[in-house]
C-alpha cells in the first residue's frame, strides 16, 4: 500500500517505515561525525523506540563506546491495513545498522510498567547480559496499571490552580484557537502521579538491584520537563508538574537507596522542549514550542532530540561540563531557559494572533518535526512507491 501521513487530534495515525529508517540513519550519522565519549558498556533504556529514549540508544551505541543496550518498549508492526508504529520501524532501522557494527542488542516489546516485563528482562540480563552500569527511564504513556493493586490508572492534563486558559495549536487546521484545562480532581492528581511520576522507575532500579544486574557504580536517569513561566500553568502547577516533583522526589530516594547498596546514582535530566508523540498532544504547549523554536534557531541554539542527547552524555553524564541545579537535576535544557531567550518568546507570545501566528513562530517548523515523527516529509523518501506491509510484519524485532 502507499502509506500516507494522517492526522486526528495532533496524533499521527500512520508511520512510513522507509522514513524512519532514513531518519534513524541521519542520527547515527550525527553522532558518527560529532564529539566521542567514553561511556555505559552495557545500557538498559526504558522507553527507546523514539524521541528521548531513541536517541539515548543511538548516542550510545554509536558515540564512541559501542555500548550494548537493551530496548524496552510497547510498539505494534504492521498488522492488516495498520501501517504499524513509528517506534516499531525506528527499532527495526537501529537493529540493522547496529548489527552493521557489530554492537550487541536486544528488544524487548511489551508492557513496561507489568512485573512480567521486569522479571523477562532481568531474565535476560542475568542469562545473556552479565550487568548494566547504565539505566535510562524514558516512557511516555499515558495509561498505567499498578502491578500491586492490578487498578488502571489513566493520566489526566488538568491544573492544580484553579484551571489555565491559553491559545494553542490544531496541526490538522493550521490554525491556533483558545483551550481550558480544568482545575484536576484529587482522583485525577493521583492518577497522573501513578502514571507518569517515580513509581515505575522506582520498582526498576530496586528489581534490578535486589536481582544484582547492576554494576558497581551504576547510574540512573529519568528525563523529565520543567518549562518557564509560559507554561507554568500546564507543567509547574499542573498534574504533570505534581507528576515531575514525585519523579524527582524518586530520584532522591533512588540516589541514597543506590549509594549504600552498589555506590550507584541516580538523577533526573531536565530536557529540551520538542515534539515527541506527547508533547504535540498537550494542550498550550505546542505554541510555546513554535515560537522557542523561531527564537533559539535564530540565535543558532536550536536543538533536536539527537543534538540535545548527545550533548548531555558528551558533556555533562560522561563529560567535564555538567550543568547540575541545586535539586541535582541535569540540565541539558539550559539554552532554552538562558534569559535572552525567554525574554523573547514572552514578547512574541504576547503579540500572537490567530493571523500572525505562522509569521511570528516556527508552527511550520513544528509541524515538519510532528510529521518527521512518523517518518513523514524525509529527504530521499519515495512516498509514492507502495509499501509490502505483510513482508514487513514477518520481521523479527
Amino acid at each position: 500500500m502507499i502509506i500516507e501521513p494522517k492526522v486526528k487530534s495532533s496524533i499521527l495515525l500512520t508511520a512510513h517505515p522507509e522514513g524512519c529508517k532514513q531518519l534513524v540513519k541521519e542520527q547515527i550519522e550525527y553522532v558518527k561525525n560529532n564529539k566521542k565519549y567514553t561511556g555505559a558498556k552495557k545500557a538498559l533504556i526504558i522507553g527507546s523506540s523514539s524521541g528521548y529514549g531513541l536517541a539515548t540508544r543511538i548516542s550510545l551505541a554509536f558515540g564512541g563506546s559501542k555500548t550494548e543496550t537493551i530496548g524496552v518498549a510497547y510498539e505494534n508492526g504492521p498488522k492488516g491495513k495498520r501501517t504499524g508504529t513509528a517506534g516499531w520501524f525506528n527499532t527495526l532501522a537501529f537493529n540493522e545498522e547496529a548489527k552493521k557494527e557489530g554492537i550487541k542488542y536486544k528488544n524487548f516489546m511489551g508492557d513496561a510498567f507489568s512485573n512480567e516485563m521486569k522479571e523477562d528482562v532481568i531474565k535476560f540480563i542475568k542469562e545473556e547480559f552479565g550487568k548494566v552500569d547504565l539505566v535510562i527511564y524514558s516512557l511516555a504513556s499515558g495509561k498505567r496499571q499498578d502491578p500491586i493493586d492490578g487498578i488502571m490508572y489513566t493520566s489526566a492534563l488538568r491544573s492544580t490552580t484553579g484551571g489555565v486558559t491559553g491559545p494553542t495549536v490544531d496541526l490538522e487546521s493550521d490554525t491556533i484557537f483558545t483551550q481550558t484545562m480544568e482545575n484536576a480532581t484529587k482522583e485525577e492528581e493521583k492518577a497522573t502521579v501513578k502514571v507518569m511520576g517515580g513509581e515505575d522507575w522506582n520498582l526498576w532500579i530496586r528489581a534490578l538491584a535486589e536481582a544484582d544486574c547492576l554494576t558497581e557504580g551504576a547510574k540512573t536517569f529519568a528525563y523529565s520537563y520543567i518549562g518557564p513561566k509560559l507554561t507554568y500553568g500546564i507543567y509547574k502547577d499542573g498534574t504533570i508538574g505534581l507528576a515531575k516533583r514525585h519523579l524527582e522526589k524518586t530520584a532522591d530516594d533512588l540516589d541514597a537507596y543506590l549509594k549504600e547498596k552498589i555506590n550507584g546514582e541516580a538523577y533526573t535530566s531536565v530536557n529540551k522542549a520538542l515534539v515527541t508523540k506527547a508533547s504535540a498532544y498537550i494542550p498550550i504547549f505546542p505554541l510555546y514550542a513554535c515560537i522557542l523554536f523561531k527564537v533559539m534557531k535564530e540565535k543558532g541554539i536550536h536543538e533536536g532530540c539527537i543534538e540535545q542527547t548527545h550533548r548531555l552524555f558528551v558533556d555533562m553524564i560522561y563529560g567535564n561540563e555538567p550543568v547540575i541545579d541545586e535539586a541535582r537535576r541535569f540540565r541539558p535544557d539550559n539554552w532554552e531557559m538562558r534569559e535572552d531567550v525567554q525574554a523573547e518568546c514572552e514578547e512574541l507570545w504576547g503579540k500572537i494572533t490567530p493571523e500572525n501566528f505562522r509569521e511570528l513562530s516556527d508552527y511550520d517548523g513544528f509541524k515538519y518535526d510532528f510529521f518527521q515523527l512518523g517518518g513523514f516529509l524525509v529527504d530521499g523518501v519515495d512516498y509514492s512507491a507502495d509499501i509490502d506491509l505483510d513482508a514487513l510484519s514477518e520481521e523479527e524485532i
